[in-house]
């Protein structure tokens, strides 16, 4: 089994492919590179910030089921700092982890904002595209507008 030993290399680009079948080099539609995110070309930057702010909107419908959703997505990913009502209270605040988790009532947030946040982080929170889904991003989107109208 010579091949085992000293292998024979493909060149999957070139004119023959492989075994003599063309292969086409073209990712397949729909596909996402590693660590890449689907349909968001909104930059991190401050500029990006602010026309997500000012010009993003959520596509999906404010339904029980979004909500319920969205709900159990913040359970599990963002009330840990933010608290279970968005008051900024979550537990590694309680324990001295972090210190100034913003509290939903004090901020100006947009459907836009909270979304690019999730997408790019901002300054002590990290990035949580990469744990989320597009639809549950929205959806936590949606929940956490709903505990900020139940701050004020």
């Amino acid at each position: 089994m010579p091949d085992m030993y000293v292998s024979v290399p493909y060149d999957v680009n070139g004119a023959e492919g492989v075994n003599g079948k063309p292969v086409n080099s073209k990712p397949v539609a729909g596909t996402v590179k590693r660590g890449g995110y689907p349909a968001y070309d909104i930059l991190d930057t401050n500029e990006g910030y602010e026309i997500a702010k000012n010009e993003l909107k959520n596509p999906l419908e404010v339904t029980e089921d979004n909500l319920t959703n969205g709900k159990a997505m913040y359970d599990i990913y963002c009330a840990v700092c933010h608290g279970k009502k968005g008051d900024g209270n979550g537990i590694l605040t309680e324990r001295d982890k972090f210190a100034g988790i913003p509290n939903y009532k004090d901020r100006e947030l947009t459907e836009g904002s909270i979304y690019h946040v999730i997408m790019h982080g901002k300054n002590l929170m990290g990035s949580h595209a990469s744990q989320m889904t597009p639809t549950e991003r929205w959806q936590v989107v949606q929940y956490v507008e709903k505990l900020k109208a139940d701050l004020k």
